[in-house]
């Protein structure tokens, strides 16, 4: 089945916690350089903490509050229905 992943994959990675983490990370890492700029500019780790600071404040605000406000949450989630096996290889003739 790990074949038909493809964008399924994609936007598993995406979402929800996993998501969350993931540009967390991603935002964290593009930020060193500029990080690294502000500890220089002011000889102190006191503004890049400030900085950091900032952006969990920001992003937590972003992933946790506005997210889920404009999020369809209020809709019914309907299971997704389980390929047998052996009809799995009927579409591949």
């Amino acid at each position: 089945m790990l074949h038909h992943v493809g964008i399924l994959g994609g936007a598993v990675l995406v979402t929800g916690a996993t998501g969350n983490v993931l540009f967390a990370v991603v935002g964290l890492v593009f930020s060193i350089p500029m990080l690294r700029r502000l500890h220089r500019r002011f000889d102190s780790w006191k503004a890049p903490a400030l900085a950091l600071g900032v952006f969990a404040l920001m992003f937590s605000l972003s992933a946790f509050v506005i997210g889920p406000a404009i999020s369809n949450g209020d809709q019914e989630r309907v299971p997704v229905r389980t390929v047998d096996p052996d009809d799995h290889e009927g579409h591949h003739g």
